[in-house]
């Protein structure tokens, strides 16, 4: 009974997905989506599979996702790979964790297809693990493609934080008097330290795994963002399940925070 449905499902998803493409609205497309890539572990134990297995078929499924994205005509992806409470994790589940993240990094970079930018606090990953991280998006940074932001080792609240640390920073080596930088401080002088800086906030976030939260993530960036909430695990997140995430997306009115 399975393999027939498997077969009517092959049969059956690629006209469907061709008529969603088709039907579609060019104007209405998100230019920036932010994808939270949840449920790897979830996925494994589901399939009696070790959770470093699970992590590699999450790793595997990006680079299609990334075409997906290429297809429709985004701009910018984020890609949550690691938050900072998953470095809390323990020694054996991030040992064998954050080499596959940098062996997906380095392997989206070979293909030429991206420019990548990695973000989040390298400082608390190894400094082997970050210094790949670094070179593969070094090595990209002459690609006229799409931009993809890598999350490894990233928080909201930090990234908060570090911005406005880093606005201080800058101030002080300016001489600026903090009476005078209170006065004058807004939103877009924050919005310049982030780590996203320069890019346009996101349109679309997606989050897998059927989890209905931000968990931190892009937490000053989404606060006008549409959110579409997907029950599949990261490692089983298909074509047509992006394209329904697109759709919604299109069909929605945007209020814009409102």
């Amino acid at each position: 009974m399975a393999n027939w449905k498997d077969a009517v499902r092959r049969v059956l998803y690629p006209a469907y997905e061709a008529r969603v493409v088709r039907r579609l609205p060019a104007d209405r497309m998100p230019k920036h989506i932010g994808v939270m890539l949840d449920g790897n572990r979830r996925w494994a134990r589901a399939v009696g599979a070790d959770t470093a297995q699970g992590h590699r078929a999450g790793a595997a499924n990006i680079e299609p996702l990334l075409g997906w994205c290429e297809e429709v005509g985004v701009d910018v992806v984020t890609l949550w790979l690691l938050s900072t409470d998953n470095l809390n994790r323990g020694a054996s589940e991030l040992d064998a964790l954050l080499p596959i993240i940098a062996d997906a990094v380095e392997t989206l970079a070979e293909q030429r297809r991206w420019r990548l930018h990695p973000m989040g606090a390298l400082d608390l990953l190894s400094a082997p693990i970050a210094e790949r991280l670094k070179l593969a998006a070094e090595s990209t940074q002459d690609v006229d493609g799409m931009l993809v932001n890598v999350a490894v080792g990233y928080g909201g609240r930090r990234e908060i934080a570090d911005a406005v640390r880093s606005l201080l920073q800058e101030h002080a080596g300016r001489g600026t008097p903090i009476e005078e930088l209170a006065e004058t401080l807004d939103v877009e002088h924050i919005a310049q330290h982030l780590y996203t800086k320069g890019q346009p906030d996101p349109d679309l976030v997606i989050r897998t795994s059927g989890e209905q939260r931000l968990g931190g993530f892009l937490l000053w960036q989404s606060a006008q963002s549409e959110f579409y909430f997907c029950e599949a695990y990261w490692p089983d997140f298909r074509r047509v399940d992006f394209l329904r995430a697109v759709r919604a997306y299109a069909e929605r009115e945007r209020r814009f925070g409102s």
